[in-house]
């Protein structure tokens, strides 16, 4: 019988610049276990081994820092989101840092090659970066770069050794039959307000769909909700993506790697998040780069269970399945 939800675990940091965010899921663990929640005692779980050892070693390569070690955590999570998809109706993967989200998608992909998947990236960060034009080297900067297989060498800065592009070539084709896993009309940016030169005249030129901070302050969780299901109502899945640092760190909290201002409230946050558990098409929803060695009392962590547990909630009435 197939389950209505399974959680997966996921605590690789090795695409982040700052330490911490291999704790994250497991301070949303603690976060419902000081709430005295039986929340995760109900659901199917499991944990994805990581490579955070490779942490202590020299960095090789620097316009794409542990790539060979980022490659492995890909592997990994595809096969076990294909596994999970197989088992269980919708996936939610709480992750360390947010490299890795290339390798959920691939993994949605591959379990559904004929179907049609929108991707909504929750994020202050477009991460359409490759090897060839970031300034940092930090593969959670690439994720949508990869999933799209695009270089931006016309904004090129670097020079990639041949063993990274070999790594990232690999990283571009994880689709069906070696494809691109998606394309940029499969993509909504919800949040977006950090971004680098090269990615700004990246996502122009694509003409990716962009929903601003100040557009859905105005516009509203539930309207932004309902725009959202209206462009993707041709398509068959969704997966959400949501980095924590969409949230605006004044009302949420600095226990992330890369908080920047004037982002989504987190009342917000959980309404629009609540309103895609409910639908149909939801596949996967992933929390990403929650970082407690960051924070003060574990505020983040308490925010993204709370945003979990609403998301759960959702999930099973939608399903008619009891929480208790």
């Amino acid at each position: 019988m197939e389950k209505a939800i399974e959680l997966v675990i996921n605590p690789s940091e090795l695409g982040a610049g700052t330490r911490g965010s291999a704790l994250g899921p497991y301070a949303v663990l603690y976060a419902g276990r000081k709430r005295n929640s039986s929340l995760f005692y109900k659901l199917s779980s499991v944990v994805i081994p990581n490579n955070n050892e490779l942490l202590d070693q020299p960095i090789n390569y620097l316009s794409a820092k542990r790539i060979n070690g980022v490659c492995e955590v890909y592997d990994k999570v595809m096969g076990q989101m294909k596994q999970s998809l197989s088992t269980s109706s919708t996936v939610l993967v709480l992750s360390g840092d947010h490299s890795s989200a290339t390798a959920t998608i691939a993994g949605i992909r591959n379990k559904y090659p004929e179907k049609k998947l929108g991707v909504v990236w929750v994020d202050a960060h477009a991460d359409i970066h490759s090897p060839y034009t970031t300034p940092s080297g930090n593969i959670h900067g690439m994720s949508l770069g990869a999933a799209l297989g695009i270089d931006n060498k016309n904004n090129q800065i670097n020079n990639p050794k041949e063993n990274v592009i070999k790594k990232w070539n690999w990283m571009k084709k994880l689709g069906p039959k070696s494809t691109h896993l998606i394309k940029p009309e499969d993509i909504i940016y919800i949040g977006l307000r950090d971004i680098e030169k090269q990615e700004e005249t990246l996502i122009s030129s694509l003409n990716i769909k962009t929903i601003e901070t100040s557009e859905f302050q105005k516009s509203g969780a539930l309207k932004i909700a309902e725009e959202v299901e209206h462009y993707f109502k041709d398509y068959d899945l969704l997966y959400i993506s949501f980095d924590v640092d969409s949230m605006d760190p004044m009302d949420s909290s600095f226990g992330t790697g890369t908080p920047f201002k004037n982002g989504i409230l987190v009342k917000d946050a959980k309404i629009l998040l609540g309103e895609f558990a409910k639908s149909e098409k939801l596949k996967c929803l992933e929390i990403v780069e929650i970082n407690p060695l960051l924070d003060t009392k574990n505020k983040m962590g308490e925010i993204g269970f709370s945003l979990l547990e609403n998301c759960i909630k959702n999930i099973l009435e939608k399903q008619k399945v009891p929480l208790n």
